[in-house]
């Protein structure tokens, strides 16, 4: 995942990474950057920094990376190749374990009390939904495909990922997404326009799906478009 790829930066360059370093360095307040060597110098370290999520960099100790550059550059590190990969995939487990119990509860935190909103409906499975208009016609099967637009949004409101914003819809059959989404589309009808609310174990569940973390809740406006059956391909 994103976090892990981000910090094996570090391990190709050596860092030391140890678990449960909370300790933040100083740095060299008033280092000089006379050479361009130096301004190079100082440029890796905000690239190295730019490549960790701030939680993680926060967490970590920017002496301990510095010692760990400096004992790789001078051929005496003090971990191997094997001990770095290991601590990094411990390290990020770790992280995303806290990160997916975190997002799990707000997720059923921000369910319960969506329930008991107006217009609000729970489906058996957990899946909620509200509907902004209604269509009329044949709700779509798990042969069809469909032609939607949509706009996905974490529960502090970012849009992760939308077809509106680009201008373009979007055609996929209907199984061929996220639970959440299937049982949503079989129940809509063309001309619809839904509010989704999914429950993380009906979208990407505790391994997320790059830019969406462990058991994030999501919600999705969606507008079904266009219900196309096989014999009309």
């Amino acid at each position: 995942m994103k976090s892990i790829l981000k910090l094996f930066v570090f391990s190709l360059m050596g860092a030391s990474l140890f678990l449960g370093c909370n300790n933040q360095g100083t740095g060299v307040a008033n280092a000089k950057m006379e050479t361009l060597a130096d301004s190079m110098s100082y440029a890796v370290g905000i690239y190295l920094g730019q490549q960790i999520p701030p939680d993680d960099l926060k967490s970590l100790s920017t002496n301990l990376i510095t010692q760990g550059l400096s004992d790789f550059a001078q051929e005496t590190p003090k971990l191997n190749d094997d001990q770095v990969r290991a601590v990094i995939t411990s390290y990020t487990s770790q992280q995303t374990a806290a990160q997916a119990t975190l997002n799990l509860e707000k997720g059923q935190a921000f369910l319960e009390e969506n329930k008991t909103k107006e217009g609000v409906i729970t489906t058996a499975s957990g899946l909620q939904y509200k509907v902004i208009t209604e269509g009329s016609g044949e709700s779509p099967t798990s042969e069809d495909k469909v032609k939607v637009h949509y706009t996905g949004t974490f529960l502090n409101g970012t849009v992760f990922d939308s077809s509106v914003q680009r201008g373009e819809p979007i055609e996929f059959n209907v199984t061929g997404v996220i639970p959440g989404w299937t049982e949503a589309l079989m129940l809509m009808k063309p001309g619809s326009k839904w509010e989704l609310f999914i429950p993380s174990n009906l979208a990407y569940g505790e391994r997320g799906s790059q830019s969406i973390g462990p058991n994030e809740t999501l919600t999705f406006e969606v507008e079904l478009l266009e219900v196309i059956k096989p014999d009309t391909e």
